[in-house]
């Protein structure tokens, strides 16, 4: 018989029937809170009926229409709407599938615009799983282990982790920004270094938000070195972190950007952005693929776009957000075991520490399973696997919010022992 790959390892034992808004509904007839929303790809909510609509008539048309063969509608329309959300300056787009590929394909642009062969990553950071962006990725060893060698030209820096540093902020983005002054002077020169690649909030590395004054001192040694500086939005991106994109929580602005996950409420389809005169600088034929921008996905980022605007998901985000976030803190309070609580928006994470500080990856995990038995999807991340990370879909209300504290407290008191106190319905 044959069987999915032993090494892809359940979160949860759920097998999903069906899923709305913020609720899977599963076979054997149990609901379910869901704060993972396939790690943040949902945006939307489960099969939002706009976007349902969306994708239904779109199959009818044409479900594959090769971009660089035939263009079709779904695509510039697409492109119009990114258009009126983009940074400034950033009006040429190409389209892949994956967060991968478009990782690969902005160092790629980078490397051919700039002339030089290095790219600077920072501790923590994750930017996928083909070769390239696992060799880009410094979140966990296992993400690049057993298949050496990896791409040459990538220099990682210290990432400003106040929290395991037990420094306030303000020391550890010093502490960061004069490491990376000193990597350029010991490891790559700045004349060989085509870009600066970071996560406004670090995903798997453990939701832990890129203090602004840290891209701002990117910012200012990119314009400095004519580096490219280059924001991996895969998943802080599309309202994720209460602003349209992670990096707006500063003044810091990208070069090139990345974008895919939320953007199209689970349908497969990524972009990277740029100015037209950096995108000119790719080499005839680097640029391509067969499924890349795909119709009936466009089309759904069509309908996602919209439904992000018209309903005010952006706020919603940041809203809900200050909700989830005040409430952790609280449970923070109370439980010893709960060493930070720390996110942006509907991206939150919770680092679990024993008494001594040290990360405690075992107590993680058994609150993220007890979550599972609240009936309340949750995941893990972070290099020590100590943080139980929460992502919300953009639609999810206060009463939903509410549910999810009281049973990720249920949970936590689970494995603790300790008896919780009503935080909410």
């Amino acid at each position: 018989m044959t069987s999915l790959s032993p090494i892809l390892k359940q979160a949860t034992p759920v097998v999903v029937d069906h899923a709305l808004g913020s609720w899977i509904f599963a076979t054997d007839g149990h609901e379910y809170l869901d704060f993972t929303t396939g790690i943040g790809v949902t945006s939307t909510g489960h099969c939002h009926p706009k976007v349902v609509a969306a994708a239904r008539e779109q199959v009818g048309k044409i479900i594959h229409a090769q971009y660089t063969t035939v263009m079709h509608k779904p695509l510039l329309e697409l492109t119009e709407r990114l258009g009126e959300v983009l940074p400034a300056g950033l009006d040429s787009v190409f389209y892949a599938n994956s967060g991968s590929e478009a990782v690969e394909a902005a160092i790629r642009l980078a490397r051919m615009a700039t002339g030089r062969p290095n790219i600077v990553v920072f501790q923590g950071g994750f930017h996928g799983r083909t070769v390239a962006a696992a060799s880009l990725t410094t979140a966990g060893t296992k993400f690049s282990a057993g298949y050496a060698p990896l791409m040459a030209g990538v220099h990682m820096s210290s990432f400003p982790y106040a929290y395991r540093y037990g420094w306030d902020q303000a020391t550890a983005v010093d502490f960061a920004l004069k490491e990376l002054d000193y990597l350029l002077k010991t490891r790559t020169a700045p004349n060989d270094t085509a870009a600066f690649l970071i996560e406004p909030v670090l995903g798997d590395g453990g939701y832990l938000p890129t203090p602004p004054a840290f891209m701002e001192g990117l910012r200012e040694r990119a314009d400095r070195y004519g580096i490219q500086l280059i924001f991996d939005e895969v998943q802080a991106g599309i309202g994720r972190t209460g602003k349209f994109w992670g990096h707006q929580q500063s003044t810091a602005t990208p070069d090139i950007i990345i974008t895919a996950k939320g953007i199209a409420s689970g349908f497969p389809i990524s972009a990277i952005a740029a100015s037209t005169e950096t995108m000119a600088k790719a080499w005839p034929g680097s640029q391509g693929g067969t499924y890349g921008g795909n119709a009936v996905a466009a089309a759904a980022g069509v309908a996602t776009l919209g439904v992000v605007e018209e309903e005010g998901l952006v706020e919603n985000s940041r809203v809900r957000g200050d909700q989830l976030q005040a409430g952790l803190k609280a449970l923070q309070a109370r439980f010893p075991v709960i060493g930070n609580v720390r996110g942006l928006g509907l991206m939150q994470g919770i680092e679990f520490t024993a008494p001594d500080g040290s990360p405690d990856a075992a107590t993680a995990a058994a609150v993220q399973q007890a979550t599972t038995e609240q009936k309340l999807l949750t995941l893990t991340c972070g290099p020590e696997g100590n943080v139980v990370r929460l992502i919300p879909a953009l639609v999810v209300t206060e009463d939903e919010i509410d549910a999810g504290l009281s049973r990720f407290e249920a949970a936590v008191a689970a494995v603790v022992g300790a008896v919780p106190a009503q935080v909410g319905a």
